[in-house]
Parts: C-alpha cells; structure tokens; sequence
C-alpha cells in the first residue's frame, strides 16, 4: 500500500509543477517587461552638444557610448571641413548623427542648449 501512496503523491506534486510552470509562463506573456529595471537620468545642468565630452553626453536618456561617440566624431569632422563653426545650431542638427532620429530628439531636446 505505502508504494501506491507513493506513486499518488508524487503524481500529484507533478500536477502542481506543472500548473506552477503554466502560471508563471503566463505572467511572463502578460508582463513581458515587469522585471527590467528602468533608470531616470538627473542632469543639474543643460548639456551642450558642441562641446560636450562623451561622459556628459552619455547621461543623456537614450543615448549610449556608441551614440556619444559618434555625436563627438560628427562634430569633429564637421568643425575640421567647416572652419571652427559649430556642428549643432539646434536639436534637429543632431539627427545627422547616424542613429539618432525624432524620438531621440524627442527624448533629450530639453537636456540640451545649443549657446
């Protein structure tokens, strides 16, 4: 009798594995992002593209070290062809940065003052 007991129980602790397993996988499919973690960017001061380092523009949300880096290389290039004007007049002009469009723009305009 102990061995059919035996087998009962563990049938049952499977059936409960497996509804565990169903449950958790459902709450994955309903809240596909419910465990990122999410960072807010607190900057004291308004950063300006033209001379910013890559360090400062880095804090910038949404832009990360490739991007810093290749807003930096664009100035660069642009203030050696255009004797020492500065590459960025406004927002708009940073979307001649490659990877960098409207919703970028979007998310820094108001962390930037372009003096």
């Amino acid at each position: 009798m102990t061995e059919t007991r035996q087998k009962r129980i563990q049938s049952f602790a499977f059936v409960i594995s497996i509804i565990t397993a169903v449950c958790l996988s459902w709450a994955f499919v309903a809240n596909p992002g419910g465990f990122e973690q999410t960072y807010k960017v607190a900057l004291d001061e308004k950063i300006n593209p033209n001379n910013a380092p890559v360090v400062s523009l880095v804090r910038l949300p949404g832009i990360g070290v490739s991007r810093a880096e290749a807003i930096a290389a664009y100035r660069k290039q642009f203030v050696t062809e255009n004797e020492n004007e500065p590459a960025f007049r406004n927002c708009e002009d940073l979307q001649k940065v490659k990877g960098i469009g409207p919703k970028t723009i979007e998310n820094i305009s108001q962390w930037l003052t372009f003096e």
